[in-house]
């Protein structure tokens, strides 16, 4: 059986909608998915912006294309977040999501649950607007109710697992993986949730053309 590697970034809405899924190849195929964090820096293509309770913009550094961009990757987020009942709020501002790509990485060392129970409660409540994933003490948390041993993990964050993290990001890149949710299977890349039948198809061993990419809530 085929390897499979998922790159995500819980500031991602579309990775947000892939999470469930994604987790279905694991029950389909009986594989146990090796999960990465792949940190965006979306300010550097997309601007920066910041916006009160209230919606209104308080700070803006967005070209008017970069603002079309942003409302329709969150319009087609929803469309598609809708489909499940999830809850999806745009973000406020662009957040540094390493720190909880940190955490991502301390609870896959200790057990596969208690990294899908970290990733579950860390994307259902930051697209919620309930959480803020820059908080040290927030992470601490998150990984505590969701399984994890924290001791020690302090230290992780700003010493080995920082700087695991930032190399991470280097070769990430130094592969040509861009963005999330990206699927990588015998080294050959699936970028976004869209591909998710070709993912299946080449799990399962190529049975076949290879099929169309579809977002049918069906389907993926």
């Amino acid at each position: 059986m085929s390897k499979l590697e998922v790159y995500i970034d819980y500031k991602s809405p579309y990775a947000f909608i892939a999470k469930d899924p994604t987790y279905a190849l694991e029950e389909q195929f009986g594989i146990e998915i090796d999960w990465y964090p792949l940190t965006l820096n979306i300010g550097s293509f997309l601007g920066t912006a910041r916006t009160n309770d209230a919606g209104k913009v308080v700070e803006n550094h967005r070209s008017p294309i970069q603002w079309l961009a942003v409302k329709y990757a969150y319009m087609d987020a929803r469309r598609y977040a809708s489909l499940r009942s999830l809850t999806l709020r745009g973000t406020q501002k662009i957040w540094d999501s390493s720190l909880a790509g940190i955490g991502m990485l301390w609870a896959k060392k200790q057990d596969h649950d208690v990294l899908k129970h970290y990733t579950d409660i860390t994307y259902e409540r930051f697209w919620k607007r309930e959480l803020d994933i820059e908080d040290e003490s927030v992470i601490l948390n998150l990984l505590q109710e969701a399984g994890a041993d924290i001791g020690g993990f302090s230290d992780y964050l700003y010493q080995e697992g920082r700087e695991y993290h930032d190399r991470l990001q280097n070769e990430i890149l130094d592969k040509g993986y861009f963005g999330v949710p990206t699927y990588v299977i015998d080294g050959e890349m699936y970028f976004g949730r869209e591909h998710l039948p070709r993912v299946r198809w080449h799990l399962a061993d190529k049975p076949g053309p290879l099929p169309d990419v579809a977002n049918d809530s069906v389907l993926v």
